[in-house]
């Protein structure tokens, strides 16, 4: 029976719809179901059709998560969880356990400083969490009992063996095999990061790796099989009592394997993220369409004919979209329709639509009608794989910026190219002097990839009498500038502000308020005299002349006066003496005056801060202190205590996040890209990396303001290209927000979004 199941194909048995967004984790639990996770931040359980013991319909959706989620865990029922609880773990840094039955969040865990990536449920009950921090964390009854760095880099996915200890799996190409805190050995094999790891019952582990490949590894660290057969990173993996394995890629395919060959593989619309068997062999897999699909090879649990045929032309569309002409999109281009209209000129071209093909027609002006040339092919159904330049295919069109505020110029090439050739006839072109040859060449290689190519020591420049350039050796001409790529909206340089403020309303509410507190014989003591009124719409007075900042001035006893009504007045009374604050630290006074109040043990601005940010959130005093600290950016005399406190900052905002509205949003967007640029001329990995995991929980967020997103994605672009966390935002998964991103119907987000795509591809 066994040989008669293995030589039957995966078909379509079921498909499960709920998402809104990207499906990037399963966890199988046990006879209760399916749970699933989402980019849409919800996880999601799945039970068992009673109708149809092969279909799913959705049971609980459970929100809590305040971005994607990604690992997930099951914890099997008990006395404490009749129906079994889920952990779930989200790049928002939280770890969540939820109770099947309720629905109900039990344990909140945070501790994390980054993206949770990977979950195990110990015997004892204890959950290990793995992160892009690096560490590993055990947590018990909803507190951390301990925490370690497990890896140098980000920690990928963890699992748990049958003998009770712990294997992970991270960015730095390793896996490392844990007794409680102590590695007892590490697996290398990989050329790239470990993305998924599964238990092969009665064999060892598997793991999927960024460099394409499944291995196959005994405990004791000796790779026992590899899988090559995935064109794009593998995400995940998974393996049957049968010996059966599967795996999900970057490459849209599920892949199954039978000792080490791939025996079907099954294209999907979108990337396939995860990957796990159910108990009676079928596969179940998580696609960025926002669908979850099981798939069967026993012929009583095959999906409908007409599901199978709506998927078969769900696919269908989705390659057809997909597919190019010419380097159009085939969707774009008209129908038959258009031969319909004359030809203007004799000899005219135009490439129309035929069903899944592009034909090319020619005006015949003598006979009035189009004649057909034929059929127009491209190759590989990506356009990314080619690209158009005056009227023909390259591999690559650069742009190449010369400096010296000349214009970009495009650089064509074909990998099958002499790049020496290429460079002398492209600097003649453009009238470039030779001793620019050795960087051009440079450039050549390292934006296509192409490390390996051998120099020609037979060339003389017929100017300087020089070698060919080879490639790692210095320079000759140190006074000529590299050629390189250019990008239309990052790094950012330079401060945003918050420089515009209605202060006849500001004034108008301090006073409102000053008149409430008077009234209240409890809290008239904090009331202002009139002198200190008259005082206030002094300083007013002096930053509405924005003109005379170079003269005027705002003393130590103004500033004290402001710090007085913040740290006394009550919470919601706040707000229009932040935004005063946040005007006055623009004059140059101000902020030299405030800074004094933030030496020492006593750091009132701190102080403040917290107050304005705590529990129960007053949104307006969210809002204006966010501002207000955007704007000591301006002086550079605060640099040190905008790094100082920068964690505590972030993490307090982030709590209280989902209170922010709209306005809220861009000023916290604003804040991460004045980080970003901080904490780049800083040099600071660790806070770049903080800043960058904020700015993407924003920049994935499709529901988000145009210019908060665009701000984030702009803090994303900047990190990566200027700061030292470029390896860390593609773990993150960067790509697959920057291609969402490239899709917006704003043009400044999808620009920049195609400036990150741009920077990924760039070596």
């Amino acid at each position: 029976m066994a040989m008669e199941i293995d030589s039957v194909e995966y078909r379509l048995s079921c498909v499960l719809r709920g998402h809104e967004d990207d499906v990037r984790g399963i966890c199988i639990c046990g006879e209760s179901g399916i749970a699933t996770s989402s980019r849409d931040r919800t996880v999601r359980l799945w039970v068992a059709d009673s109708d149809a013991k092969h279909k799913y319909s959705l049971s609980k959706t459970l929100a809590g998560h305040t971005s994607f989620v990604g690992p997930l865990a099951w914890i099997a029922p008990s006395d404490q969880f009749p129906e079994g609880a889920i952990v779930s773990g989200g790049m928002d840094t939280q770890v969540l356990l939820w109770n099947v039955q309720t629905g109900e969040i039990v344990e909140r865990m945070k501790g994390h400083q980054y993206q949770v990536t990977g979950l195990a449920v110990d015997d004892n009950g204890d959950i290990i969490s793995s992160s892009m921090d690096c560490t590993l964390r055990r947590w018990r009854k909803g507190q951390a009992v301990e925490f370690w760095e497990a890896h140098s880099v980000a920690v990928q996915t963890v699992i748990k063996l049958s003998s009770g200890e712990f294997l992970t799996g991270s960015s730095d190409s390793i896996m490392k095999l844990w007794r409680g805190r102590t590695c007892l050995h590490t697996f290398t094999g990989h050329s790239d990061t470990v993305r998924g790891l599964a238990l092969m019952p009665g064999i060892g582990v598997l793991s999927a790796s960024h460099d394409c490949t499944v291995k196959l590894w005994a405990l004791t660290g000796q790779v026992l099989m590899e899988m090559v057969g995935h064109t794009s990173l593998v995400y995940s993996v998974a393996a049957h009592s049968s010996g059966l394995v599967a795996s999900g890629s970057e490459d849209r395919f599920l892949k199954i394997w039978k000792d080490g060959v791939c025996v079907q593989s099954i294209e999907h619309p979108g990337c396939v993220w995860d990957v796990k068997f159910l108990e009676n062999g079928d596969v179940v897999t998580a696609c960025s369409d926002g669908v979850v699909r099981v798939w069967t090879r026993q012929n009583d649990r095959l999906a409908d004919p007409q599901e199978t045929e709506a998927y078969l032309d769900q696919l269908s569309q989705y390659k057809l979209s997909r597919k190019t002409v010419g380097g159009l999109k085939l969707t774009d281009l008209p129908g038959l329709e258009a031969l319909q209209v004359p030809g203007t000129i004799d000899g005219q071209t135009m490439v129309v639509r035929e069903g899944d093909n592009g034909v090319a027609y020619s005006w015949n002006s003598k006979q009035s009608q189009w004649d057909k040339i034929g059929e127009v092919v491209d190759g590989p159904d990506d356009a990314s794989n080619g690209q158009v330049y005056n009227g023909t295919r390259y591999d690559f069109v650069f742009d190449v910026d010369i400096g010296d505020g000349l214009p970009i110029r495009k650089l064509p090439y074909n990998r099958s190219e002499n790049p020496y050739e290429v460079a002398d006839k492209w600097l003649v072109k453009e009238n470039l002097p030779l001793t620019f040859r050795e960087q051009v060449v440079e450039f050549i290689l390292q934006n296509s990839g192409q490390k390996t190519f051998t120099p020609d020591p037979s060339f003389r420049d017929p100017y300087t009498g020089a070698n060919a350039y080879v490639p790692g050796e210095s320079s000759f001409s140190s006074g000529s500038v590299a050629p390189k790529p250019t990008f239309k909206h990052i790094p950012k340089k330079g401060m945003l502000l918050f420089d515009t403020a209605q202060f006849d309303g500001i004034l108008k509410k301090i006073t409102e308020f000053n008149a409430t507190l008077a009234s209240d014989p409890d809290q008239k003591a904090l009331s202002l005299s009139e002198n200190d009124l008259s005082k206030l719409g002094a300083v007013v007075k002096v930053l509405k002349d924005t003109s005379h900042y170079h003269s005027s001035t705002i003393s130590d006893s103004d500033m004290s006066l402001l710090l007085r009504l913040l740290k006394s007045w009550p919470p919601q009374m706040m707000f229009p003496v932040i935004d005063t604050m946040r005007m006055t630290v623009l004059h140059p006074d101000g902020a030299t005056s405030l800074l004094k109040h933030t030496e020492g043990q006593n750091d009132l601005l701190k102080e403040i801060f917290e107050k304005a940010v705590a529990g129960p959130t007053q949104p307006a005093n969210v809002l204006t202190i966010i501002r207000a600290v955007v704007n000591l950016f301006r002086a550079s005399c605060f640099r040190l205590w905008l790094r100082s406190n920068f964690s505590e900052i972030l993490d307090a905002l982030s709590s209280c996040r989902p209170a922010f509205n709209k306005h809220a949003h861009l000023a916290y967007a604003t804040l991460l890209l004045n980080y970003a640029v901080l904490v780049i001329e800083l040099k600071d990995k660790e806070a770049q990396a903080q800043v960058l995991s904020a700015a993407l929980e924003i920049a994935e967020d499709e529901s988000q303001d145009v210019d908060s997103r665009y701000r984030a994605l702009v803090a994303v672009g900047s990190l990566m290209l200027d700061g030292a966390v470029k390896s860390i935002a593609i773990d993150f998964d960067v790509q697959s927000i920057a291609k969402d991103a490239k899709l917006s119907k704003d043009a400044k987000i999808s620009e920049v979004a195609a400036d990150i795509e741009n920077l990924i591809k760039t070596k």
